[in-house]
């Protein structure tokens, strides 16, 4: 009998992949959209390395749009393979990607770089107002997977002929969206400038969320803004390093608003910068905080208030940190053998396979990108007494090049790259830091050789350098 059924699952299997097509771009379509004009459910739209400068819709359909990451799991394609949404041609529908009504968990966003998106204006479905959300990516009445993303440098800012502005990196609404081992970073928005779960039973699993900024309105949760619940559902944040995130209002954090019920397990929640520094904050809904690693401390079973000690700029944990086998003891949430050293931790776990606090424990646990997330300190212990752009080094370049600066006042700074054009190609920074000087690595791998300029804008200072890229 097992066998019988076994070959029916097997059959169904095949048949079902004998009909899907893998639909590629640039080869086969010269964009991504017109792969997925193309696809059928279950097909797989194949984008080669690139940058494409496109506003991306899924049009409800149950497909998987994807790097080559995929294919062999080499992070490289993640940096390589850009979706630039910075030229929208409607700018009032300008969220990079946006998965709408009937996508489910067969439809998978996976691989790229997601930049440049400044959100959609929409109707709110539970009749709040009208909102502009969802910079990076906009997610409504589906349940998709994002996954091994990069989501940085969105603004969702303009608050002309809306109520409110918010979800600069993530915007999920009244479904149960799966967000994993992805960077959210450097994104602004009034609220919820990393990740807006708005009615949803979301699973939040083994992402970085760092560098998100500005939020100010609706109790800010700059980091994390969830708000309601989808029926019974509760949202799931599970495993992440929510850190360097700010707010001008409320929490830089996790915010749990409106009824909203969010369970947080082995997160570190630390060095978030807002009024009062509060790292999490319940508003009218329930938070339920166990194992976690949250600064200035956070009540419930096995929390720790201990500096993480993070090992570089993607938040690796030291061999001796705090938080290596200090997330919940259950086997469920136990990090991955290492099946060449069993039965150790494969890395970047560490310690022994108990579950470690952050976005590099339990069993998704996984390098997340070869990129290195910049900016995290000042490189330079003396507070400057003025604004200078350096010459970025080496130049010429290939393919990667650092970018120094300093700013001799705190506020919002932004960094970023053009070709001889003027057209923007890249922002590299959009952040609220404080006085200092630092530095930003600029990776030149999807760009041809030739001219390019960075430009720094801080205050009422502005200066533009130029770089020279030879391949």
């Amino acid at each position: 009998m097992k066998t019988t059924i076994l070959f029916i699952l097997i059959s169904l299997f095949v048949l079902s992949n004998a009909y899907s097509t893998i639909r590629g771009v640039p080869g086969t379509y010269s964009t991504i959209q017109l792969g997925i004009n193309a696809a059928a459910n279950g097909d797989t739209v194949l984008v080669e390395p690139g940058t494409y400068f496109e506003n991306v819709n899924f049009r409800g359909k149950k497909i998987v749009v994807t790097s080559r990451f995929y294919l062999s799991n080499d992070l490289s394609y993640i940096t390589s393979t850009v979706i630039n949404g910075s030229t929208p041609v409607n700018p009032d529908s300008a969220s990079v990607v946006i998965i709408g009504s009937g996508c489910d968990s067969t439809t998978v966003l996976q691989g790229f770089k997601i930049t440049g998106g400044t959100g959609t204006k929409w109707t709110d479905e539970h009749g709040a107002g009208v909102f502009r959300e969802g910079g990076g990516v906009l997610t409504a009445l589906s349940s998709p997977v994002i996954r091994f993303n990069i989501i940085a440098n969105n603004s969702v800012m303009n608050t002309t002929g809306v109520t409110g502005t918010g979800g600069g990196g993530i915007r999920a609404g009244d479904g149960m969206p799966r967000i994993l081992n992805n960077m959210v970073m450097y994104n602004t928005g009034k609220y919820g400038a990393g990740i807006v779960l708005n009615y949803t039973g979301a699973t939040v699993k083994n992402n970085i969320i760092y560098g998100n900024s500005l939020s100010s309105t609706y109790n800010a949760g700059t980091a994390i803004w969830a708000d309601n619940v989808l029926g019974t559902s509760k949202n799931l944040i599970e495993n992440n390093t929510v850190v360097g995130n700010s707010s001008v209002n409320g929490t830089p954090g996790i915010l749990s608003a409106f009824s909203a019920n969010i369970i947080v397990r082995n997160n570190i929640v630390w060095g978030n910068t807002g009024p009062g520094n509060i790292q999490m904050m319940v508003s009218g809904a329930t938070l339920t905080a166990t194992y976690n690693d949250v600064q200035f401390g956070y009540t419930g079973a096995g929390n720790i208030n201990i500096y993480p000690q993070f090992t570089d700029s993607n938040f690796v944990l030291l061999n001796s940190s705090p938080c290596i086998d200090a997330g919940d003891s259950s086997a469920v949430y136990n990090d991955p053998i290492d099946p060449l050293n069993p039965p150790n931790p494969k890395f970047p776990s560490k310690g022994t396979i108990r579950n470690d606090m952050g976005a590099y424990g339990g069993p998704l646990s996984a390098v997340i990108a070869v990129v290195k997330i910049i900016g995290i300190k000042n490189i330079n212990t003396e507070m400057p007494d003025g604004y200078i752009l350096f010459q970025n080094y080496p130049n010429p370049f290939n393919p990667n090049t650092n970018i120094r600066f300093q700013i001799k006042e705190p506020g919002i700074v932004s960094l970023k790259i053009f070709n001889v054009e003027g057209r923007e190609i890249e922002s590299l920074l959009q952040s609220n830091l404080k006085q200092g000087t630092y530095e930003v690595s600029f990776d030149g791998k999807s760009y041809a050789s030739g001219t390019y300029f960075y430009k720094l804008k801080a205050g009422d200072y502005s200066q533009t350098k130029t770089m020279m890229l030879i391949k």
